[in-house]
């Protein structure tokens, strides 16, 4: 099954999200440049804007896009990289959990993930709009990271290169993903 057949229920489309005005732009440039390693979530959430919004006000050089419709090959790629670091961000909860991706499939209009880890469910794949890869700074350490948006522009989940108990990132999963950096999986 494809991305486009575990769509949003007929009839109901996913919400528009918020454009963003010449001003709040300029805010947004402001705070990231006051900032350049604060939270994006925070930013758009005192901006009044998607998170989205405020990711693509960010510098280039820090994300880069990777087409919605790679999302079950991007997964599938993911799910080789061994333990990650699985974040779903809300206003309410910051829910990490650490551990490998397991494959996908579709099936009755999610994207079913079951095995061996604590990672697990079913996700609405159909409702991912956008795929960033961000690399930036968090705390004054570089962050690696693929953000997966809705159409609301707000992040569905994130899957983060791992640090390994020197605080560094793995080298492993960062050469993967310097690799989706330049096109990897788009040529695949």
């Amino acid at each position: 099954m494809s991305i486009s057949q575990a769509s949003a229920p007929a009839g109901q489309e996913p919400p528009a999200p918020i454009t963003l005005t010449p001003e709040g732009s300029a805010r947004i440039q402001a705070m990231l440049a006051e900032k350049p390693d604060g939270v994006i979530e925070a930013i758009a959430r005192e901006v009044g804007v998607s998170t989205l919004a405020v990711l693509e006000a960010a510098p280039a050089s820090q994300r880069s896009a990777i087409p919605a419709a790679h999302f079950e090959a991007l997964w599938q790629e993911l799910s080789q990289w061994g333990k990650v670091l699985f974040i779903v961000h809300t206003p309410d909860i910051v829910l990490e959990c650490t551990g490998i991706l397991p494959r996908g499939s579709f099936g009755h209009g999610y994207y079913n993930i079951h095995g061996d880890s604590p990672i697990g469910g079913h996700i609405k794949a159909g409702n991912c709009r956008a795929i960033h890869l961000v690399d930036r700074l968090f705390h004054g350490r570089r962050s690696c990271s693929i953000q997966f948006f809705n159409g609301a522009g707000e992040a569905m989940f994130k899957v983060f290169v791992r640090r390994g108990p020197d605080r560094e990132l793995d080298p492993e999963q960062l050469a993967r993903f310097e690799a989706l950096k330049t096109g990897a999986l788009v040529r695949t």
